[in-house]
């Protein structure tokens, strides 16, 4: 058997990949966290399946639900929102897997940046403005940042900052990123992107906070940083210019 850790994406059902597809409609086990994976997938699991909502299991509980239906012979679907690549909780899951001798697979997924980006329809890295995107989040509440990691350190490049499960600490993100990059630097929130009550609100740092609290966003929200939400002013791409199609 195989357990298969597959992205779910950001949220349409839609977004999910056609080899995760295929691979969940065949999968006679299929785990799943609740509070994020859209319920409509789970109408493409096999008649019959065994479907374990995650949200509320530990570790322990995880891995005993994936060497159970390892000890049976069955091939498992755990769906993840997102992209497995970032801020998943897998590694942990694939280390005890590792331990307990329990092949698995990854499917890659449409990640809540990519979603957030096409919700804006922004390229986050512009010729001339920004070529970096950094993904990170921040401490409260969660794992600490390992040293020289946290966002104030981060901030000193002016990257663009894709800010993941940082939204109910707006007000912190906007005192630390203001110094750095000013007041009427642009940025913007996506609430549930490609969802049909997806949220979309844009400002600068200066009043995002406020848009933030009038708006009641507290979750499932990614805060993004930087010029090039709103760069119009820049030189066209290198990999279509005419220089390049002459060499």
């Amino acid at each position: 058997m195989t357990v298969y850790f597959i992205g779910a994406g950001p949220g349409a059902a839609d977004l999910l990949t056609v080899r995760g597809l295929r691979i969940l409609q065949k999968s006679p086990v299929c785990l799943y966290a609740g509070s994020l994976v859209p319920a409509e997938l789970l109408d493409d699991c096999p008649s019959g399946a065994r479907l374990v909502d995650t949200a509320n299991l530990d570790l322990d509980q995880i891995i005993a639900e994936l060497s159970e239906a390892h000890a049976r012979g069955e091939d498992v679907a755990r769906l993840h929102s997102g992209d497995p690549s970032v801020f998943s909780a897998v590694a942990e899951q694939m280390r005890r897997l590792d331990q307990l001798d329990v092949p698995y697979e990854i499917v890659p997924g449409v990640p809540a940046f990519a979603a957030a980006a096409a919700a804006l329809k922004r390229e986050f890295t512009v010729p001339g403005v920004g070529q970096s995107v950094i993904l990170t989040r921040i401490a409260r509440r969660a794992t600490a940042m390992p040293e020289g990691q946290d966002l104030e350190t981060l901030a000193q490049s002016r990257s663009t900052l894709v800010l993941h499960l940082a939204v109910q600490e707006i007000d912190s993100v906007v005192a630390t990123l203001t110094p750095i990059y000013g007041a009427e630097c642009p940025v913007a929130v996506v609430a549930k992107a490609s969802r049909e009550d997806e949220q979309i609100l844009r400002g600068t740092l200066a009043g995002i906070a406020d848009q933030v609290h009038r708006a009641g966003i507290k979750r499932t929200a990614v805060i993004v940083v930087g010029p090039v939400l709103t760069a119009a002013e820049f030189p066209d791409s290198h990999l279509y210019s005419s220089e390049r199609c002459r060499a």
